[in-house]
């Protein structure tokens, strides 16, 4: 009887297939906590979509614009490696934090204001960071990380709440602009920087688009009373769960990978012997494979009884990636790029399994607030061993060593997450 009761939700989880990477599932225990903390929601017009597109196109370029430059802005205010590893560790550190924070901000703002804040707190640290040395790119990074890990939770909620009846649409919209907005600010910096002679300049020019995106969202959110108030839905603690903790692990593995990635990939690059601006323009292809790995492989996995092949498969091919940059990093570099960004496939995939291996939407924001909040605290020890690692040997061998191992243990961990069961 257990079994077939299992069977049964299992099979209804599957008829509909999970949102892919940005969408309203993408963080379920925050948006299940923020959907019941209010009755209103935002009036779904069309100026609110550009409103939902242009914030999320300034989710990402505080990331990879810093990242194209990274070596120029260290060098020029006398930084360390362990300096420069804190500040790419940064993202995953606000991330985990995130799911926390929105909620309150919610309830105590309401959703346009809460976005509102989210978007001028990214603004001013933008800002903030290429007015003085170390600490103010420290400060400013960290404060502009805080308001796109909050954006990154409440976005996706305005598109749940007010756009039901357009959800793929307008998801397919903030996932275009999400990865666009990447790309665009790991191209377009390095540019920016060279014509100028000034890293200050090609970075700071990032908070104009977060003062349009302010100035929109002010004008397209606005209020309505059409949500009912219903009361948040018991959760039950997994963390004595064994495969809770495998989920978790794998979440935690996959974005230490990612975020490495992200965060060191141009610095690697330029000591292969590739110029600035076609090093920024290989993170910003390696961006881009959000779109095409979040359209195609969640709708696949839901349909697949076991999700683990096409993990490790997926997690292998990102590690080919990995060994040609630690192998023979000049010889193929675009080739190593796209092996690495289509590795980061698994993203989605991983979001998938948290709904499919649990039973009900209770136990799926309990895994989903577990395996994110905690993974994410694992993630943040990537980018910062990569670097550090990178100070101490003078050299990448070791930290792609490192990242490598851990690609490995993904591999094996996610092969577990992917097996048909539930917590």
């Amino acid at each position: 009887m257990t079994l077939h009761r299992r069977r049964n939700a299992r099979d209804v989880k599957i008829a509909t297939p999970t949102p892919p990477r940005g969408a309203w599932s993408a963080h379920p225990a925050g948006n299940s906590a923020l959907a019941s903390s209010r009755g209103t929601a935002l009036v779904g017009t069309s100026l609110l979509v550009l409103g939902v597109a242009l914030a999320a196109a300034n989710l990402r370029p505080a990331v990879t614009s810093l990242a194209s430059v990274l070596e120029q802005v260290r060098g020029s205010v006398g930084a360390s490696h362990a300096w420069a590893s804190a500040l790419t560790a940064l993202p995953a550190l606000c991330f985990g934090a995130a799911g926390v924070l929105a909620p309150r901000l919610n309830r105590r703002f309401g959703l346009a204001r809460a976005v509102g804040w989210a978007l001028a707190l990214l603004t001013a640290g933008l800002g903030l960071r290429v007015l003085d040395g170390a600490p103010a790119v420290l400060g400013g990074t960290l404060l502009a990380c805080a308001g796109i890990a909050l954006g990154n939770v409440l976005l996706p909620v305005v598109i749940k709440q007010s756009f039901p009846h357009r959800l793929g649409v307008v998801t397919g919209i903030y996932m275009g602009a999400l990865a666009g907005g990447g790309a665009l600010g790991a191209a377009v910096t390095p540019s920016l920087a060279d014509a100028t002679g000034s890293w200050r300049f090609a970075l700071g020019v990032w908070a104009l688009l977060g003062v349009a995106a302010v100035l929109l969202w002010s004008v397209g959110a606005r209020h309505t009373e059409v949500v009912a108030d219903q009361p948040p839905q018991p959760r039950r603690s997994l963390l004595g769960n064994r495969l809770a903790w495998t989920v978790t692990v794998f979440f935690g593995l996959q974005a230490l990978v990612a975020y490495v990635i992200m965060g060191w990939l141009p610095e690697v690059l330029i000591d292969a012997g590739v110029d600035r601006t076609t090093a920024g323009l290989y993170l910003a292809i390696c961006t881009l494979f959000g779109v095409p790995t979040g359209l195609l492989f969640p709708p696949l996995a839901v349909r697949m009884r076991s999700q683990s092949l096409l993990i490790a498969v997926l997690t292998l091919i990102g590690g080919l990636g990995i060994v040609g940059l630690l192998v023979a990093p000049s010889a193929a570099p675009l080739a190593w790029t796209v092996l690495a960004g289509f590795g980061m496939g698994v993203f989605p995939l991983v979001i998938t399994v948290i709904a499919l291996r649990t039973d009900d939407p209770a136990d799926t924001a309990s895994l989903s607030a577990m395996a994110q909040s905690l993974g994410y605290l694992i993630a943040a020890c990537g980018p910062f061993l990569f670097g550090l690692l990178r100070g101490l040997t003078g050299g990448w061998t070791t930290s792609l060593v490192l990242v490598l191992l851990v690609t490995a243990l993904q591999a094996i961990v996610g092969y577990a997450a992917g097996r048909p069961r539930t917590v």
